[in-house]
């Protein structure tokens, strides 16, 4: 599997021969073909814009040495994306999608071409002649393609299997599981009289993974309330004692949302849940 990366300023891409993704690419899990463009240009000076019809402020991309240069890398195979602040947002069904993508069968057209713009734009023709998604990776102007291409790479590839030294482990990180990343604690147990949290350190595995569960419940709640619906809505079987927890932490509204999207198994355990807590304030409140 291939990504071919089309670019004005190929040396910005050292990083990708460094680190995992570096590694990857020694054991053959992924090839990165990083393309200057600019050898491409019929330009003595090897120019790759020139001003925009119409007029208006900033260069374009000319179509010359972008269609050159696509051709070069048999784009008229690969999926083509384009780096543009204007398509869509990248995200984890996308970079899902685009994993899946760089792993189909061998005889089928599975590697991927990225191009990265500069100036005000590329040439519209480029886009449209070449089939390209434009994909973007925040409402934000960056001065090239470049950065968000690496970013989009990174997010992509870590997820194809054998790029991350254990298997699982990309699907276990924030955002993967639908919730952000609960916190991380190491050596010392106690630094400067701070102190990492008991739990952690007492042996008991479930105990451990249900408080990293309400932790995670407790941030994506605060921070992305967008995810946190989105999970509600979309979610693994969930277990008794993380419905227990999804009872403590969520409002009622959110409790209502959760209850439209469980399984038969979950309503029953979650009836049980409530039967439960109301029996044991009854009972406190005749203590009382």
């Amino acid at each position: 599997m291939k990504i071919n990366i089309l670019t004005i300023f190929p040396e910005m891409f050292a990083p990708l021969k460094e680190s995992i993704l570096g590694r990857a690419e020694e054991r053959g899990i992924i090839e990165f073909n990083i393309v200057d463009v600019r050898e491409f240009s019929l330009d003595k000076h090897k120019k790759t814009d020139d001003y925009s019809f119409g007029g208006g402020q900033g260069m374009v991309f000319m179509p010359q040495p972008a269609f050159d240069a696509l051709k070069s890398v048999e784009a008229d195979r690969t999926r083509n994306i384009y780096m543009s602040p204007r398509g869509k947002v990248l995200d984890m069904s996308l970079a899902l999608e685009l994993a899946e993508h760089l792993q189909k069968p061998s005889d089928e057209a599975r590697d991927i071409t990225i191009f990265c713009g500069h100036y005000e734009g590329i040439d519209q023709r480029i886009i449209d002649h070449w089939n390209m998604e434009e994909v973007s990776i925040g409402d934000y102007i960056l001065t090239g393609g470049e950065l968000a291409a690496m970013v989009l790479v990174d997010a992509v590839t870590r997820l194809i299997p054998g790029v991350l030294g254990e298997e699982n482990s990309a699907m276990d990180e924030s955002i993967y599981s639908g919730l952000l990343e609960y916190p991380h604690y190491t050596q010392p147990r106690d630094y400067d009289g701070i102190k990492a949290p008991v739990i952690l350190l007492s042996g008991n595995h479930k105990e451990i993974e249900l408080w990293r569960f309400r932790e995670s419940v407790k941030l994506t709640k605060k921070r992305r309330p967008d995810l946190l619906k989105a999970f509600l809505k979309n979610h693994d079987e969930l277990e008794k004692e993380e419905l227990a927890i999804l009872m403590d932490e969520l409002n009622k509204k959110e409790m209502e949302l959760l209850e439209k999207h469980l399984s038969e198994k979950e309503r029953k355990g979650l009836s049980r849940l409530i039967e439960k807590r109301e029996k044991l304030a009854k009972n406190i409140k005749k203590l009382l």
